[in-house]
């Protein structure tokens, strides 16, 4: 990859509640910050577009943009995907966010609390429909339909290539050392790592 500009997503994102409060997931960002580090050992010159997480770079290569939520992270990523070759999409970026954002600590009036939401920008679709020359790959962490889900989000965001990982399968998905996932490619071709 010596001489190729890239960029990858890590990690979660939060959406803020309130000032005290968010709604997030468990992404931990190990993974892109590992596939970071292989494409900067490759030669590539790296933008690294992280959630909040406690993951840390070490290779000069590496340029890491911090980000807090969906709309954070849409903004960087757009900022630099123009002059990539390749872009990564691993991060784990929350679908919804609050519509409306308590600017004071929400107190415990009641015994519930409902809270209205609303869609985020689809990161990896906007970048499926303006790519170029880009090789774009997005990841998909599925819990049910695996194989057949990934397919479609491959196809409907204009991807090169999908990593499908099941919550299903033992040692896979958040916060583990290990992995299975499956490579599906934009002409359906399948390799699965063990």
């Amino acid at each position: 990859l010596r001489g190729k500009k890239g960029f990858i997503s890590a990690g979660p994102t939060y959406e803020a509640l309130d000032p005290v409060r968010f709604i997030g997931n468990r992404s931990s960002g190990k993974m892109g910050f590992e596939i970071a580090k292989a494409a900067a050992n490759l030669g590539a010159e790296v933008v690294l577009v992280s959630g909040p997480t406690h993951q840390k770079v070490s290779h000069s290569s590496i340029d890491v943009k911090p980000v807090i939520s969906a709309q954070d992270m849409y903004s960087e990523v757009h900022k630099h995907f123009e002059t990539s070759d390749i872009a990564i999409l691993s991060a784990a970026v929350a679908d919804f966010t609050p519509k409306d954002v308590a600017i004071q600590k929400i107190k415990k009036k009641s015994d519930t609390l409902t809270l209205e939401l609303e869609k985020t920008k689809d990161i990896l679709a906007s970048l499926g429909t303006i790519k170029k020359d880009q090789f774009l790959v997005g990841f998909a962490l599925e819990t049910n339909n695996e194989l057949e889900n990934a397919k479609g989000k491959l196809k409907r965001k204009n991807l090169n290539l999908i990593v499908l990982n099941s919550l299903n399968d033992k040692g896979a998905g958040f916060k583990t050392d290990t992995n299975k996932v499956t490579f599906i490619d934009d002409k359906e071709n399948i390799l699965e790592f063990q």
